[in-house]
């Protein structure tokens, strides 16, 4: 059974989280106490490391985050006890791993990034307490070197003694060096070290250790001991193991002079740093890459686009896709998160596999979304060649997991060839928008940027987050236009509509603003608003004897399928009083396949709400209406086919009528229209012909026959 805290928009309890800590602690416990030396009882280890546990969680919900007392926290692991290398291992293993999987730290996405970078904090900060302790080691050894070399010119018995005593048990390397750099005595961690016996080692000279390129830097270094310049250097070095492979070590020689001050031997102490350097890669790894497919992650793609953007060939340029799976939120609750964590895996391999011919990275930005960097050259197929390899071969070949054959298909904006002093960050914003164009309704779709595009679409965001306020300061008002009977030309009905008043520019109307609030979600509570105030302005007119005349409320989308729409209708019909058999609420006819949108329409209707549908005569959907039980009043057609008089349009009235459904008609803008249309067989008409939207106040002129 999964795990409730661990599932998607649950919040972990308090509880949760305590457990899951204490869990934690206890293997990061367990994994030091079998590896290391602890002066602590296994008790005492786990309240110790629970404590310093729920700390570190404290760090990674701290905003601003970070990694300053994180370090801290790592030096004072370094006082628990001899963990060296091995105790460092083990805790970036526990906790590397651990971090991730705590409740509170979902989703993973939102915290990788501060987890990996606090284990690397809690190793820098380890290393440096560590660091500082050798190096008294070092200090507290040479002397004791120091001593035991100059007493081996008394008596060199009591010398070698007190070497082996002192350096044997080291675990850092220890050389003694002649002056002319030959090693005369090393001890068994330098073979560690390097993967050579001592007695290997004896008497090679030092400087054949040193990876070559590096040994300019010692021999410097050795010539100032020499000459007095200076009493002790330490550097970053590498050295030559005996596989081949390097050894990153820090080096700390000193000189050790005889009574008469000439230079008798070198001390060199080796630290190996190759385990700690390796750590620090591959958390810096982690940090650049998604722990699932293992692909870069958004962060390191864009580094790569601005190189690829600098550096590009300038005739071929580069592709950005910016890809989609389809469907992915119906897979993922269909079938859970590992199944879907294997498709995500699967796809990733095909892409791979699929673009290995292109000079190409692929990246993973989100849950479903992927970003592929395309570097054209002569031979680089077309981007519908591209795009239809990668649908054929998804939807095509499913792959099979845990016994279910899943395909998906994939959506995706591309920006080809962008200028090469393009922003990074400005390319995969247009790719976004691109694919949000893509996906509008459609599936398996790609969609090209184009330039002007993004200049219209950042127009539409502007005006779509300027709404909210603009609302607010009561520049969004409700006006009403008159629906007419063709027959007569008699008011029989009256239409609320959005109109935006803005103060420096061109006002807006319904069908402008009914869009811009469809793209923020803000179409909700605002086109909650409009049906309160239309309806209350109804009402008003029913009580003072104006007009008892039905009110129509035309929809988005959004607000079609909204879960809450049966009550906001029922809430405002309630708060106004105006009967449920005077509103009238159309819908656009594309929503209908959704069940949401289907229901809600089915619920009205019983309630005794008056229901219509918009954009009548765009498709096949108009066939299905026809053969549906949906209880519609009246259908809308599209205004797009008023003017050309759409004959296909024509030849449904009847078939329309046959089923008591009235057809209105949008648009009308001369009375030889209305005439065309009343001879096809439509019931009602709006339009500048018969009136544009006007306040209330103005609307009552409105009501005289034309």
């Amino acid at each position: 059974m999964p795990n409730p805290s661990r599932m998607p928009g649950v919040t972990p309890s308090p509880q949760d989280n305590a457990r899951a800590r204490l869990t934690l602690a206890r293997k990061w416990s367990y994994r030091l106490l079998s590896s290391v030396t602890i002066p602590l009882g296994s008790a005492d280890l786990d309240e110790e490391l629970r404590g310093r546990l729920d700390v570190l969680c404290s760090l990674l919900h701290a905003d601003p985050f970070t990694t300053a007392p994180i370090e801290a926290a790592g030096a004072d692991l370094a006082a628990l006890g001899h963990l060296g290398k091995i105790g460092l291992r083990c805790t970036a293993e526990v906790l590397g791993k651990g971090l991730l999987a705590l409740p509170e730290f979902q989703p993973v996405e939102r915290y990788a990034e501060r987890i990996a970078l606090a284990v690397g904090a809690l190793g820098v900060g380890f290393t440096a307490a560590n660091t500082e302790s050798v190096l008294a080691q070092q200090e507290s050894l040479q002397r004791s070197l120091l001593k035991a070399v100059r007493d081996a010119n008394w008596n060199l018995k009591e010398s070698e003694a007190r070497f082996n005593e002192v350096v044997t048990s080291s675990t850092n390397g220890v050389l003694i060096v002649d002056p002319d750099g030959r090693l005369l005595q090393v001890n068994a961690a330098i073979g560690d070290i390097l993967g050579k016996t001592p007695d290997e080692l004896t008497g090679v000279p030092l400087l054949d250790l040193i990876e070559p390129g590096f040994d300019a830097m010692l021999r410097e270094a050795m010539a100032e001991l020499a000459a007095g310049t200076t009493e002790r250097v330490r550097q970053s070095q590498r050295l030559r193991r005996g596989d081949g492979e390097t050894a990153r070590v820090t080096l700390t020689a000193s000189l050790l002079r005889g009574a008469d001050d000439e230079p008798i031997h070198f001390v060199v102490v080796v630290e190996d740093g190759t385990e700690l350097a390796l750590l620090q890669g591959e958390l810096q790894r982690q940090a650049l890459h998604d722990v699932l497919t293992g692909l870069p992650n958004r962060q390191f793609f864009t580094t790569q686009l601005e190189i690829a953007l600098r550096k590009g060939d300038p005739e071929h340029g580069i592709t950005v896709f910016h890809l989609d799976l389809d469907a992915f939120g119906m897979l993922r609750d269909s079938f859970g998160g590992r199944v879907v964590d294997r498709l995500l895996q699967h796809v990733t391999g095909r892409l791979k596999v699929l673009l290995a011919a292109e000079k190409v990275m692929i990246a993973r930005f989100g849950t479903d979304e992927f970003g592929v960097l395309v570097e054209n050259t002569a031979s680089t197929p077309g981007i519908d060649t591209i795009m239809k390899s990668i649908n054929e071969d998804l939807l095509l070949e499913p792959t099979y997991v845990d016994g279910h054959g899943l395909a998906v298909s994939v959506s995706a904006g591309v920006v080809h060839r962008p200028d090469a002093d393009a922003e990074p960050l400005d390319v995969l914003r247009s790719a976004e928008r691109a694919l949000r164009k893509a996906k509008q309704g459609r599936r398996g779709q790609w969609e090209l940027f184009h330039a002007g595009q993004d200049a219209e679409e950042r127009q539409d965001d502007a005006l779509a987050v300027q709404m909210p306020s603009a609302w607010e300061n009561g520049e969004i008002t409700v006006r009403y236009r008159p629906v007419v009977g063709l027959a007569d030309g008699a008011v029989v009905g009256v239409e609320a509509a959005m109109h935006w008043e803005r103060p420096d520019s061109a006002a807006l109307g319904h069908d402008r603003c009914a869009a811009l609030a469809e793209q923020t979600g803000l179409i909700l509570p605002l086109g909650e608003w409009v049906l309160r105030v239309a309806a209350g302005q109804s009402m008003w007119w029913r009580q003072s004897g104006q007009s008892d005349r039905a009110l129509a409320v035309r929809l988005t989308a959004h607000q079609s399928a909204d879960a809450d729409l049966v009550s906001r209708v029922v809430g405002v019909l309630d708060q106004t009083g105006l009967p449920a058999d005077r509103l009238m609420i159309s819908v656009p006819g594309g929503v209908l396949p959704m069940a949401d949108a289907a229901d809600n329409v089915a619920v009205l209707a019983r309630m005794g709400v008056l229901t219509g549908i918009d954009d009548f005569g765009l498709g096949p959907l108009d066939f299905g209406l026809l053969a549906s039980d949906l209880p519609v009043q009246a259908v809308r057609v599209a205004r797009g086919l008023v003017t050309s008089r759409s004959p296909y349009v024509a030849a449904l009235l009847p078939l329309l009528r046959e089923r008591g459904v009235s057809v209105a008609v949008d648009g009308i803008v001369s009375a030889e229209q209305a005439r065309w249309w009343h001879a096809a067989g439509a019931d009602f008409a709006t339009g500048d012909h018969f009136g544009v939207p006007c306040t209330p106040g103005e609307f009552p002129r409105e009501w005289e026959p034309r």
